[in-house]
């Protein structure tokens, strides 16, 4: 079994020298570094790196997280040939023995689930909490039962995987959508299903590629005894986007994932239940904050509508004057 870790990082040299580290202390043939035309001096610390395991591949410039992970899958499908391929962010690292605990548990997966395409590890925050924008969850809409219980309880506990299912002798379970953090594909899911569509920019590219290799017939699998940390800040409390443009790129492209999701038949509904969630995450902000948030979220359904991909860079323009926090792409 060869494995492949590729890690996309933009001007967060401080995390990727956590990371890369983390990496080579683990049991992986090939590391792929994409660096996203970082302006700091990652490209410069990447040079001096002398492992024959890493890899760089630098892009002109910064497509997002979505656009570095196609291009480092397509770097490693055509140059590297791994059987295994592990995607992650800048800010997430496996936790000591992980990618060892992949291989051991993947030889019985494979007995269990002939079909297995996908295996995902469970993530948590550095304190050892759950990290919950890396919940793992099925799709309710091609479950009944699940699709009630969601119009009951709401979202994150109607369809997302409880706290015990990460408990780390629970045991492993098949679902339909994960993240790019500790997400193992085997080659012959991305062989038959392709890879992730770089022109997402951010967001939802991890969900549309899970529900793309579920429709191709391959199995997906939660294995909670498989650890990663992802050290990451981007939402606080109640979904707040820093930087606010984030909303514009979650809305066009969370458009194109209630048709995936639910269908051409129930795509409306599911689209008008996705759009009331996203307009009550506004009320967090006060003021400017405020009316610049709706005004991209209606972009964001707009240009989803209409098919649109890349980035924009209206929307990065709009916020010009907004004090936020640095962005992580």
């Amino acid at each position: 079994m060869t494995l492949c870790a590729i890690v996309v990082t933009f001007n967060r040299l401080h995390q990727l020298q956590i990371t890369l580290p983390a990496l080579l202390a683990e049991e992986v043939e090939h590391i792929v570094i994409v660096d996203n035309a970082s302006t700091d001096d990652t490209a410069n610390w990447l040079v001096k790196q002398e492992s024959n395991r890493v890899h760089v591949l630098s892009l002109p410039s910064n497509t997002g997280g979505a656009g570095g992970f196609e291009a480092g899958m397509a770097y490693a499908r055509d140059t590297l040939r791994p059987e295994w391929i592990v995607l992650m962010d800048d800010d997430a690292y496996p936790q000591p023995g992980a990618l060892a605990q992949f291989r051991c548990e993947t030889l019985s997966l494979e007995t269990l689930f002939p079909d297995l395409g996908i295996v995902v590890a469970s993530v948590f925050y550095p304190n050892g909490t759950l990290c919950e924008m890396n919940r793992p969850s099925r799709n309710p809409f091609w479950n009944l039962g699940l699709f009630a219980r969601t119009l009951i309880k709401g979202t994150r506990s109607g369809f997302h995987l409880s706290d015990a299912n990460f408990a780390k002798d629970a045991p492993a379970i098949t679902i339909d959508v994960a993240s790019f953090v500790g997400y193992f594909v085997h080659r012959r899911a991305w062989e038959t299903a392709g890879l992730p569509e770089g022109g997402l920019f951010i967001y939802g590219d991890d969900v549309l590629y899970s529900l793309r290799l579920r429709r191709a017939g391959f199995t997906m699998v939660f294995a909670p005894a498989i650890r990663f940390t992802h050290d990451c800040g981007t939402l606080g409390d109640g979904f707040i986007y820093r930087p606010i443009w984030k909303i514009f790129y979650h809305c066009r492209n969370g458009v194109d994932i209630a048709r995936q999701a639910a269908g051409p038949i129930i795509f409306p509904v599911a689209l008008i239940y996705y759009t009331l969630i996203w307009w009550r995450r506004g009320r967090h902000y006060k003021g400017r904050e405020r009316r610049i948030y709706y005004r991209m979220m209606w972009m964001g359904l707009c240009h989803g509508l209409r098919g649109q991909r890349g980035r924009l860079e209206a929307v990065h323009n709009l916020e010009q004057g907004l004090v936020a926090p640095a962005s992580k792409t």
